[in-house]
């Protein structure tokens, strides 16, 4: 091989790395088939456009060695000088500040009917079996009096829909 056609070679497997790398990124998230292929190439490219294979070598491996060590290192210091605190959010949510899941017996109004008692746009008030929902629509205007039939129930969220008047 000429040393003209290494250097295009060099040149095209370190672009298709490049290439790669961000398709990994931005298109397939994860590590997966794309990334492994980008960093492949891009050390092949690396590797072709040097003049000695022995030496970029060593220079690649002796570049992980210190971003392992500057890894390591950088976390001990987090830790030391507690700058996890400043990353992450320290609050818990209590049951007794308010903070409660979804009460499972929502999903008893599945299916049932009940009375519009304010106008739905889209969302409002509804009373099925005697009890008062905060309830949505999927974007439909019923008008208070009107009959709705709870849908479906996701957590919190009740969503109806007017009953067709027979």
């Amino acid at each position: 091989m000429t040393p003209e056609l290494i250097n295009w070679l060099a040149a095209l497997a370190f672009l298709l790395g490049i290439i790669a790398i961000i398709l990994e990124i931005i298109i397939f998230p994860g590590f997966g088939i794309a990334g492994i292929l980008g960093i492949v190439l891009f050390g092949w490219g690396v590797l072709l456009a040097s003049v000695d294979a022995a030496q970029i070598t060593k220079a690649l491996v002796l570049a992980l060695i210190a971003t392992i060590i500057v890894l390591f290192t950088g976390l001990k210091l987090m830790s030391r000088y507690k700058l996890w605190f400043k990353l992450a959010l320290q609050n818990r949510q209590q049951r007794e500040d308010g903070y409660v899941a979804p009460l499972r017996e929502m999903d008893a109004f599945t299916g049932k009917e009940g009375i519009a008692l304010t106008p739905l746009r889209p969302s409002g008030t509804v009373e099925v079996e005697g009890q008062r929902l905060d309830v949505v629509t999927d974007g439909e205007f019923i008008a208070p009096g009107s009959q709705v039939t709870v849908v479906k129930v996701e957590g919190t969220r009740v969503v109806v829909k007017q009953l067709m008047e027979k």
